[in-house]
């Protein structure tokens, strides 16, 4: 066959493969568009399996399965823009971002949750190094805050918030290195006892994934029960659960509320969380008493892998305070 003649088969053959995929398309239609699904934020006495995930739902196989929260930089059309490109590590210098819409314009309207529009979890990959800290916003919709990262790293800054008008929360989250020399750290061993500031936290319950589980933490100085813990953001504690590997972020609350004629102000704080999986996950207990706000840190193992009788007390993450 001339050179001409193989050309013009080959271009056919071409032509052939190109309708029939047209056509398969055109039999299994246009991919559907994953549907959002996020947490609402309400009692969780009335919903105690409930927290807002802010996840995104995808067909897998025919089923929607959600994705775990914090793992998207955007979701419903909004988007984490950070305006600094790293973290400082030796003094506290402004960490910018901002919030944008379905329109790309930015977010300047918000939905308040527990006294606050937004708030940031600054967290790094080997989840050492956690804050949990509120930024100001300014009327063009930049947000900003103070940060020091303890360590160089890379880390992961989640924005948890809920835009007026939008009928659920939503956590995003990106990612922002602070130069220098990485060192990781190993996670510290699961333990049901942890220290922080002269104050004891123990845990009691455990993770088990895919339903709702009951975690009670229960506060102790000097081996003497904390019955007078102060509200901090409308509750007596907040609980947050990141999970070792992709960092999916849970933000979970207690049950029940400061006034509310049931709720005691400690020892114990009693919460309901559900994690999407086995796995290991690092949760962080913030709780105020004597006006200063103090973090609690622990590893937890969920799923098959759990250690039925884990040791005592961690002394390997001592946690620390808020200023």
């Amino acid at each position: 066959m001339r050179t001409p003649l193989k050309l013009g088969a080959y271009a056919l053959g071409l032509a052939a493969v190109f309708a029939a995929a047209v056509g398969i398309g055109h039999v299994a239609g246009p991919a559907a568009a994953p549907a959002a699904h996020t947490g609402t934020d309400h009692d969780a006495a009335a919903d105690p399996g409930h927290q807002p995930t802010g996840g995104h739902d995808q067909h897998q196989t025919g089923a929607a399965a959600a994705l775990p929260a914090g793992l998207q930089v955007t979701q419903d059309g909004y988007r984490i823009e950070p305006l600094s490109t790293t973290l400082s590590t030796t003094g506290p210098a402004p960490f910018r971002f901002r919030i944008t819409g379905p329109g790309g314009g930015p977010v300047t309207a918000y939905t308040r949750s527990h006294d606050k529009d937004l708030h940031l979890i600054v967290v790094r990959r080997d989840l050492a190094g956690f804050q949990h800290v509120h930024p100001q916003r300014d009327a063009d919709g930049t947000w900003s805050v103070p940060l020091t990262a303890g360590a160089p790293g890379q880390y992961r800054v989640f924005a948890d918030f809920q835009p007026a008008g939008h009928p659920r929360g939503l956590t995003l989250g990106v990612d922002v290195p602070a130069p220098g020399d990485y060192q990781p750290r190993a996670l510290p061993t699961p333990r049901r006892t942890t220290t922080v500031d002269g104050y004891t936290v123990t845990v009691d319950g455990d993770l088990v994934p895919g339903t709702s589980s009951k975690l009670t933490l229960t506060v102790t100085r000097d081996g003497v029960a904390v019955t007078d813990l102060q509200p901090y953001l409308g509750a007596y504690g907040h609980l947050v659960a990141v999970r070792d590997g992709d960092l999916a972020y849970l933000h979970v609350h207690p049950d029940g509320a400061p006034g509310d004629g049931r709720t005691t102000a400690g020892p114990r704080i009693t919460f309901y969380a559900e994690v999407p999986s086995d796995g290991t996950y690092r949760l962080f207990l913030d709780f105020q008493h004597g006006g200063v706000v103090r973090t609690a840190e622990f590893t937890a193992i969920a799923g098959a892998t759990a250690q039925s009788n884990p040791a005592p007390s961690e002394h390997g993450e001592p946690g620390h305070t808020h200023s």
